[in-house]
């Protein structure tokens, strides 16, 4: 593991910007203010996998196929902004009239300068939920994004639910070559930065995905393999954000308790929240770490929640929890690829705060 008198980051950027093998893609230099549709995998005929002595023979390549077939994608409608016109002109009016312009400039500098301070080792974030349907893969898009928006470090999202997860349609993904469970008989420490990022899916603001599965039912993985690539992983990326199976899975268990924070995602109404009380308090008997840096994501999924959100929040709280809402957003709530730039404005602000706090934690736990 690099120290901390080692600036190990920017040789990973170097690195990653130098030319590297055929096929390989190349560091996005620039941040933009919004996420453009995510750049894909080529789909011709991917470059043969390297070798190191005494390493075993890498698996044979994988076809590159497609996240959606075309009869599919077709399905799709236009993606939506995340408010109507007339929510954001009124939300305009009332920020000019109120003055909480420069309020707001002063709260989103105090947490950029959150995201972007340095780490001496990769910083490892799982986020899980007690069911499907909780909100738990569009919340680790959002951190992804997020992290990889503000932070000039590689960012890498991992997909450890392979049970047909929507990790790659969610960040925009198109095609899909190499997963978890191959890179696992791979990944070497003898391979650079280089070598690894040709076994991944390039995302916008040097974001890398590494998805579960191809879309195939029945490809599985195990605590072993998990915890193969991660630590292979680790010292590679600043910031890895792993969306993993609901609790009580083996590897979402091995995966919050290897974690440095962690993210419960839960819908926000009654038994979303009573399910997840009772996870929370299962959490507690573990070491207090543990719940110290675990953070809540309630997601708002209608536009009118039926419980009271702040008595919920306060509830959840008490188990000694961080807790933070997510409000509803007509683009969340699609289902489609992430796209930032539609977001409302008090979605992409819940989203920047949740991510500063989780990273925050995570910064507390070596």
């Amino acid at each position: 593991m690099p120290n901390a008198d080692h600036n190990w980051q920017g040789d990973l950027l170097r690195d990653l910007k130098r030319p590297g093998p055929a096929g390989t893609p190349a560091a996005q230099e620039a941040r933009r203010p919004a996420v453009p549709p995510a750049r894909t995998e080529p789909a011709t005929q991917a470059p043969a996998a390297r070798t190191w002595p005494g390493t075993p023979t890498p698996p044979p390549t994988p076809d590159s196929l497609p996240v959606l077939d075309q009869a599919m994608a077709a399905v799709a409608r236009r993606p939506v902004r995340g408010e109507a016109v007339a929510v954001r002109a009124a939300r305009a009016v009332r920020r000019i009239v109120s003055g909480s312009a420069a309020r707001e400039v002063a709260a989103l500098t105090r947490t950029a300068e959150v995201l972007q301070q340095p780490v001496t080792t990769g910083r490892q974030i799982a986020v899980t939920s007690i069911r499907g349907g909780a909100g738990k893969t569009t919340v680790t898009a959002l951190l992804g994004t997020t992290y990889a928006h503000y932070r000039q470090d590689p960012v890498l999202l991992v997909e450890a639910d392979p049970a047909l997860g929507s990790l790659p349609l969610r960040l925009g993904a198109e095609a899909l070559r190499w997963t978890t469970a191959d890179l696992a008989d791979i990944a070497v420490p003898q391979m650079s930065l280089l070598d690894v990022t040709g076994y991944l899916t390039q995302l916008p603001d040097n974001a890398w995905l590494l998805p579960g599965s191809q879309g195939r039912i029945g490809a599985m993985i195990d605590t072993v393999t998990y915890e193969r690539v991660m630590v292979a992983l680790r010292r590679y990326f600043g910031v890895t954000v792993v969306d993993c199976e609901t609790l009580p899975a083996e590897v979402a268990r091995v995966a919050l308790s290897a974690a440095q924070a962690r993210v419960l995602a839960a819908p926000a109404t009654l038994d979303g929240v009573t399910s997840t009380y009772a996870v929370l308090q299962w959490l507690r008997a573990l070491p207090p770490h543990v719940i110290e840096g675990t953070v809540v994501a309630l997601s708002v999924m209608t536009p009118r929640p039926g419980i009271d959100l702040d008595a919920a929040a306060e509830r959840l709280a008490t188990t000694g929890a961080r807790v933070r809402v997510l409000p509803y957003d007509r683009h969340l709530a699609a289902g489609g690829p992430l796209r930032t730039g539609l977001l409302s404005r008090p979605a992409r602000l819940a989203a920047t705060g949740l991510a500063a706090e989780v990273f925050e934690l995570s910064q507390k736990r070596r």
